[in-house]
């Protein structure tokens, strides 16, 4: 939920458009859904085996629960890409990576320089940078 309410927040304060809002949103809470069946299947859950199962499990859950295709399918393209990080194709892509950049940081306890890398090569929104600096600032 830590990514859910940076995406939010990022989301909102870069005025994303309602749907887009939605999907972002929705995309943040399922995200890492991939862990658990990479775990089981393969015994590890790096970000690309979690990109690799995330998708399908994502699917059937958001159908089960009535979401319509066209968010269903953008979801399931965001939590099949969250650990990629070239090729961003949205605001909606760039405020996850952004999001789980932030708690990823921040749970690792990673160096000034780590944190600034991340600000140079992964931050583009104002909202998300203004963040990454007031939460890293020394």
């Amino acid at each position: 939920m830590k990514v859910y309410t940076f995406a939010k927040m990022i989301g909102e304060k870069e005025k994303l458009p309602a749907e887009e809002q939605f999907i972002l949103e929705t995309a943040a809470i399922v995200h890492d859904i991939g862990i658990k069946p990479a775990e089981e299947k393969f015994g590890q859950c790096g970000g690309k085996l979690q990109e690799q199962e995330g998708p399908a499990v994502a699917e059937k859950m958001l159908k089960d629960l009535g979401y319509p295709d066209k968010v269903i399918t953008r979801v399931c393209y965001l939590v099949g890409h969250h650990h990629t990080y070239d090729g961003i194709d949205g605001m909606d892509y760039q405020i996850l990576v952004e999001a789980d950049f932030l708690v990823n940081l921040h749970e690792d306890g990673v160096s000034g320089e780590a944190v600034k890398r991340a600000g140079e090569k992964i931050f583009r929104t104002e909202s998300g940078r203004d963040i990454l600096e007031t939460m890293f600032q020394k």
